[in-house]
């Protein structure tokens, strides 16, 4: 991983900050919701006391028939087309039965289903008509009861056969209409407002599973929307929420105020205040949706919890934009039982704005800290890179030319840790640099100085030769006159040496095949190399190269001169060329001594051989060939290896060559 990612990944840990900054304005905004929620929970409290102080009509405890207003003159002909708006809130008293109560100014009106698949027909005067299909309902205003038997055998107009004796608060007769299909059949009838019960029950008989119901069933009493409750709530409930009153069943009875946003602070959130305060601060509005002004029943999750005798507490999102609704719902008690329950809503917009505004003051003053951190540090990080980059450029022009010094080290006065780091490798390269020229320049001087000397010892050798010299002193003379011939020889192999380094130096590439110069290299080694054997594999097709053929041709004898050197005269000696994606290889086997595991780095340096020294009668060797072989390799973008062969049997020398670059024409 580079320098400038680290540092973009140290930056990007600033990141923890506004993350601690978010959980503490989630924190002051769910201390801010709980502040409110204890006010307007207090506030629903105290209004549910004083609601019961006061002896408001409030609904007795247990199960009750709903009355709905009818939103449209209802006519009685026992369709359920006139009953659709307010269907979905139908009451089922019992398994199979769908009830349905309205009302207006003059009447109240009952609808009732009753799912029963096979019919047994009576007419209600018929004896029989209780062993029938039949409904028995019961009405009570007062201390007068009245059931009624309610049967036909087909649809249309019925008169329902009272149970009891007549009353004058109750009607008599009661008519309605009947009608069935396949699936069941309906009733719908209609009571003047003169002789509306305080109390009902209706109950289905299936003459297919006979069951006691007419006895058993305790009439309900009537709820419906009050407006003495109403008025009497909008004394008492806090200004800037919506009050409603609720049955045990969840039925409205009465209901002040809306949730129109009266914040005392001003200005509305644009929506990318809201999508912030909804998605990031207080994504846990999970309260009940926003409820139809309406919607006769009250089915939120707040208001059971009440009715079951719990406080409790939702929020939600508010219709307007940027706002929230708390929605508090407390139960009525009365002498320990739960009449009923208070729910209570409230609209803001306070809370969501101070969130947002200290978010968003937060989550901009850390992304600025943050861009301007991350900024200085990849801006750091690049001035590094680029300073670290350049030190290497310069490391590798130096190294690049065994060891010569090419140029300066950059930022070599800069007073930092790079600054110390090019100065080392400045010092370094210049050590390396003398060190290097002076190797180099060791086999000219030796090879001068040594001249004068050596010829003023050939010469004295000369004259001693013509003198009289005794028998004894014969050896002597011959010993000396083979060194000073093993000195000259030395001293020629390290001009040779010299003169071929700058003759590496100094050469000019061309566009020439290197199988043909292989190829005539072998023809030549095969007579020097008897009676060895001398292989060669070449490929069938020419192999063009750009470089220096008289240095490769020199390199592949230099290799030849030591194969042959190893090789016992009962042994071989290979050549192979192959292609290589890039270039070619030449490979200069042998069968031989294998070589040692700690020379395998150390071949190809300069003064390093592998000859037996102590034999005198061999000729003076200086290991240059090797290092020869490397340098031409190296002129040619290549490279020098040596191997044993996997069978053991020798060892391979192998010259990788790529091609010299081309000089471009200025």
């Amino acid at each position: 991983m580079t320098l400038r990612r680290k540092l973009l990944l140290v930056a990007l840990s600033t990141l923890v900050l506004p993350a601690v900054g978010l959980l503490y304005v989630r924190q002051m905004e769910q201390m801010l919701r709980h502040a409110q929620e204890q006010a307007l929970t207090a506030s629903a409290r105290a209004l549910a006391r004083a609601l019961t102080v006061a002896d408001a009509a409030l609904p007795a405890p247990g199960a009750a028939w709903y009355v709905q207003p009818a939103v449209q003159p209802i006519v009685i002909d026992g369709y359920g087309d006139d009953w659709a708006p307010l269907t979905p809130w139908v009451q089922r008293p019992e398994q199979g039965l769908r009830v349905l109560l309205a009302e207006d100014s003059a009447w109240l009106y009952l609808y009732a289903e009753v799912q029963d698949a096979t019919r047994t027909r009576r007419e209600a005067d018929d004896p029989a008509a209780l062993q029938a299909d039949h409904l028995v309902l019961t009405l009570r205003r007062g201390a007068a009861q009245q059931r009624y038997l309610i049967a036909s055998t087909a649809p249309g107009a019925f008169r329902a056969r009272p149970l009891d004796a007549p009353t004058a608060d109750l009607p008599d007769p009661l008519d309605g209409e009947w009608q069935d299909d396949g699936s069941g059949y309906r009733i719908e009838l209609r009571i003047a407002r003169a002789q509306m019960p305080d109390h009902l029950a209706l109950a289905a008989y299936d003459a297919d599973a006979p069951r006691r119901f007419a006895d058993d069933v305790e009439p309900r009493p009537l709820l419906a929307y009050s407006a003495p409750l109403a008025r009497e709530l909008a004394q008492l409930a806090p200004d800037g929420t919506r009050a409603r009153l609720l049955s045990a069943e969840g039925w409205l009875l009465a209901e002040h105020g809306s949730l129109a946003v009266r914040d005392a602070v001003r200005g509305t959130p644009a929506w990318l205040s809201a999508l912030v305060y909804r998605g990031l601060i207080a994504p846990a509005l999970s309260g009940s949706q926003a409820l139809s002004q309406d919607a006769p029943r009250v089915d939120a999750p707040e208001a059971w919890q009440a009715l079951s005798g719990v406080p409790a507490a939702s929020w939600r999102a508010g219709t307007e934009p940027g706002s929230v609704v708390l929605a508090v719902a407390v139960p009525l008690l009365d002498r320990g039982e739960t009449r009923g329950a208070l729910l209570l809503e409230q609209a803001s917009r306070s809370v969501p704005l101070l969130a947002n505004r200290a978010l968003l003051g937060l989550l901009l003053a850390s992304v600025a800290g943050l861009l301007i951190a991350g900024g200085l540090l990849f801006a750091f990080a690049t001035w590094l890179s680029l300073r670290i980059g350049r030190l290497r450029d310069a490391a590798d022009v130096a190294v690049r030319r065994e060891g010569r010094y090419d140029g300066a080290f950059p930022q070599a006065d800069a007073a930092d840790e790079l600054g110390d780091l090019a100065r080392s490798f400045a010092r370094l390269t210049d050590a390396v640099g003398a060190y290097t020229d002076y190797l180099r320049t060791l086999a000219s001087k030796l090879s001068h100085e040594l001249n004068t000397p050596l010829a003023i010892v050939k010469s004295s050798l000369d004259n001693l030769e013509h003198a009289a010299l005794p028998a004894e002193a014969q050896p002597y003379l011959a010993r000396a006159r083979d060194g000073a011939a093993r000195l000259g020889a030395i001293v020629r192999a390290m001009s040779e040496s010299s003169r071929m380094e700058r003759a590496i130096a100094g050469a000019e590439g061309e566009d020439f095949d290197l199988a043909q110069v292989v190829r005539g290299c072998a023809e030549a080694y095969r007579a020097l190399a008897a009676p060895r054997r001398v292989e060669c594999v070449l490929p069938e097709s020419p192999l063009p190269l750009h470089g220096a053929p008289e240095l490769i041709a020199q390199a592949l004898d230099k290799l030849f001169d030591n194969a042959l050197s190893f090789t016992p005269e009962d042994g071989w000696i290979r050549l192979g060329l192959r292609a290589l994606p890039d270039g070619a290889a030449i490979e200069v086997a042998n069968r031989g001594p294998l070589l040692p595991a700690a020379m395998h780095g150390r071949l190809f340096d300069s003064l390093v051989s592998l000859r037996d020294a102590t034999s005198r009668a061999a000729a003076p060797h200086l290991g240059l060939g090797l290092y020869v072989v490397r340098l031409v390799a190296e002129l040619h973008n290549g490279r020098a290896e040596a191997r044993n062969l996997d069978d053991g049997s020798g060892v391979a020398f192998t010259l990788v060559l790529r091609g010299m670059a081309r000089q471009r024409m200025v």
